[in-house]
C-alpha cells in the first residue's frame, strides 16, 4: 500500500491547474491570481501629509503664523506663501512651497474671538523636510509588481487591488465538485423515522460543505443505489453536468456491493485504491479523460466510514483541489504540538489522530498543546467535531506518552481553537 505522502505525490502529478478566467474585483475573492498585478502610477501620487495639523516650512521653525489657507484632502494643492503656514488635513495633498507638516497637538490656536483672521502658534517645530509627509511612491512605485501570479485573494489582497485600479482580474478558475454517497442504507437527512437497517447521509453533505468552504462550486448527485446500474448512471450525470473533480464515499472497499472502482477502471484510469494510513486504508484514486464534449474529471472514491471520509479529504484532496485553483503550495501546514495525554500506537498504520489544538504558555515559554477528541473509531464523527488538526502518529508498538512533541497538519482555522493558557506544561521526556 502507498503512504499518504506517495498518494498526494501521485495525485499531485497527474492533475494540472484549470484554465483561467476574467473576474470583477466585487467577485474574485477566494480566487487565485493567474497574472501579475503591476501598479499603474506610483502610491501615495503626490506628497501627502500623514496627520491633521499645518503645512509648513521646516526651515521657519517654531514662533506665531497666520494661517494662508485650508489644504483639505481631495483638493488640488495651494501654494504657501512665506511667513504663513497651511492648515491641511490627513491624506490632503502638501501646498507648493511647503515641505513638512507639523500636527495638530504641537500648535496652539491663536485665532481671535472675531475669526477674521486665522492664527496659530507652532509650539514644537517640524525635525526637517518631510516630517509627517508621505513622499511620491513611498507606498508602491509606479510599475511595481504588487501582487504577483499565484496570489490568493483576500480581504487585504481586494484592498490592494482596489487601490491600483485593478477593478477586472485574470484568475484561475475554482473547481466544480460533484458529491455523491452510495448505499442502500442511505436516507435523506431529512427522514424523521429511519426504517431498518437505514442511517442518514452525512458523509455528502459533509463533504459538500468541505467543498463549499474551499471556494468550489459544489453539485449535489444525491445517493447511488446498490447496483452498477445505478452507480454509473451517477457518474454520467456528474459528466453531463461539467463536473471537474467527484467526490464518492462508500462503495470502494473489498464488498460485492463496492462498484466504484471497477466502474471507474472501465471509464478511466485508477492510479491506486488503497493507502497505508489509519483511518482511511480504502482510498481511490482516478483520471477519466476528456471525450467528445466531456471534459476531463478526477474522482476520488473516499471510504464510507463518516471519519475516515473527511479525513482523507482533508489529507489528499483538499490539496488536490488547491492545485486545480491555482495555488503554489496546495499542501496542509505542518507545526509542532505537544501531546496532553499518551496515545496508543497502531503496530501496522500510520495514524493521522484528531486533535485541538491550543497555544499556551508556561515555564518561560509558549507552545501548540494537542488535545485528544477522545474515541478515534472512524465512525464517530464527534471526534472531528473540535479537530484543528491531525497528529501524525508512525506505526509503532506500544504507548506514545504524554508530553512528546509530535508534527500536527492543520486541518482548521486556528482563530477558533480553544484558550488554555493556564495548561500545565508538560515537560519533554529524555531519551
Amino acid at each position: 500500500m502507498l503512504s499518504i505522502a506517495e498518494a498526494n505525490e501521485i495525485v499531485q502529478g497527474s492533475i494540472s491547474t484549470l484554465d483561467s478566467i476574467d473576474v470583477d474585483l466585487f467577485a474574485a475573492t477566494g480566487y487565485v491570481l493567474a497574472e501579475d498585478i503591476t501598479a499603474k502610477e506610483p502610491l501615495p501620487p503626490f506628497p501627502a501629509s500623514i496627520k491633521d495639523g499645518y503645512a509648513v516650512r521646516s526651515a521657519d521653525g517654531a514662533g506665531e503664523y497666520d494661517v494662508d489657507f485650508e489644504q483639505l484632502a481631495g483638493s488640488a494643492p495651494g501654494s504657501l506663501n512665506e511667513g504663513k503656514v497651511a492648515y491641511i488635513t490627513t491624506g490632503a495633498p502638501l501646498p507648493d512651497g511647503a515641505d513638512a507638516v507639523v500636527q495638530v497637538e504641537n500648535t496652539e490656536d491663536l485665532t481671535g474671538p472675531s475669526g477674521s483672521q486665522q492664527r496659530v502658534k507652532i509650539v514644537k517645530a517640524a525635525k526637517g523636510p518631510g516630517d509627517d509627509v508621505r513622499a511620491v511612491g513611498s507606498d508602491i512605485q509606479a510599475g511595481e509588481v504588487v501582487l504577483p501570479e499565484g496570489s490568493v485573494i483576500g480581504a487585504a489582497e481586494v484592498g490592494l487591488l482596489a487601490t491600483v485600479g485593478a477593478a477586472k482580474l485574470r484568475v484561475y478558475r475554482k473547481p466544480v465538485v460533484g458529491v455523491l454517497s452510495t448505499g442502500d442504507e442511505l436516507v435523506e437527512p431529512g427522514e424523521q423515522h429511519l426504517g431498518p437497517g437505514q442511517i442518514r447521509d452525512a458523509n455528502r453533505l459533509m463533504l459538500a460543505s468541505a467543498a463549499s468552504t474551499s471556494g468550489c462550486e459544489v453539485i449535489d448527485l444525491g445517493i447511488a443505489r446498490d447496483t452498477v446500474e445505478d452507480t454509473e448512471a451517477k457518474l454520467q450525470l456528474a459528466e453531463s453536468k461539467g463536473v471537474d473533480v467527484l467526490l464518492t464515499s462508500g462503495g470502494v472497499s473489498m464488498g460485492n456491493k463496492d462498484f466504484i472502482k471497477g466502474i471507474l477502471e472501465r471509464k478511466g484510469k485508477v492510479h491506486f485504491g488503497r493507502v497505508r494510513m489509519k483511518p482511511g486504508k480504502p482510498l481511490t484514486f482516478a483520471t477519466i479523460d476528456a471525450s467528445g464534449s466531456r471534459k476531463a474529471m478526477t474522482v476520488f472514491g473516499l471510504p464510507g466510514n463518516p471519519v475516515s471520509s473527511i479525513v482523507t479529504y482533508n489529507l489528499v484532496c483538499l490539496p488536490a483541489l488547491r492545485k486545480l485553483s491555482g495555488h503554489q503550495e496546495p499542501g496542509l501546514r505542518r507545526v509542532d504540538a505537544r501531546t496532553q495525554t499518551a496515545i496508543k500506537l497502531d503496530a501496522e498504520r500510520p495514524e493521522y489522530h484528531r486533535v485541538s489544538l491550543s497555544w499556551h504558555r508556561a515555564g518561560g515559554g509558549a507552545e501548540f498543546a494537542a488535545s485528544s477528541t477522545g474515541g478515534q473509531i472512524s465512525s464517530r464523527l464527534l471526534s472531528m467535531r473540535s479537530a484543528n488538526a491531525l497528529l501524525e502518529l508512525p506505526a509503532a508498538q506500544g504507548v506514545l506518552p504524554a508530553g512528546s512533541v509530535v508534527s500536527a497538519l492543520l486541518i482548521g482555522d486556528l482563530g477558533g481553537m480553544p484558550v488554555l493558557e493556564d495548561l500545565p506544561m508538560i515537560m519533554p521526556l529524555k531519551n
